[in-house]
């Protein structure tokens, strides 16, 4: 067995000649070739200053992509927000102009409604005034039927006092 000054472990690999298994071992010439170099670090797991500068670079430009990302969420918020907020505002604008409008017709029915009530208090008094003077004919038109003229002459009294 050669020994290498390079490596202190030689690796085998295994001759198959198709008639079964031989397993006389053949030395491989290169064995660093074979396998990855054994350092210190390797074996018990410790990393080296460049790994760990380069697992900190990825980190911190992984950070500012991920904040640079949230900023943008942000701003969107924001904007959407504010298109809300001036949405809303247009419609407030839009129901305060449609209180205002239905207001201004409120106080114009509501004066109609007062000349309507006038009215009719009008048109009251009136009817009841022809319904006495209505009444006092009939009793003028009864007397001078053939009641007797004392009749007569009290339901004209009373139809003067209406007028």
């Amino acid at each position: 067995m050669p020994s290498s000054s390079s490596a202190s472990v030689q690796a085998f690999a295994p001759q198959n000649h198709g008639f079964g298994t031989n397993t006389e071992p053949i030395p491989i010439e290169d064995a660093a070739a074979a396998s990855p170099p054994v350092t210190d670090a390797f074996v018990v797991g410790v990393d080296t200053a460049d790994d760990v500068d380069g697992r900190r670079l990825r980190r911190k430009i992984s950070n500012r992509e991920s904040a640079r990302r949230s900023r943008a969420r942000k701003q969107r918020h924001l904007d959407d927000l504010r298109a809300l907020a001036a949405s809303l505002r247009g419609g407030r604008r839009e129901l305060a102009a449609r209180v205002h409008a239905a207001r201004s017709r409120v106080t114009i029915v509501l004066h109609a409604n007062d000349e309507l009530r006038a009215e009719a208090a009008a048109l009251s008094r009136r009817l009841e005034v022809a319904a006495h003077r209505a009444l006092a004919l009939n009793q003028l038109y009864a007397a001078a039927a053939g009641l007797g003229a004392g009749t007569f002459e009290q339901a004209a009294a009373s139809l003067i006092a209406w007028s």
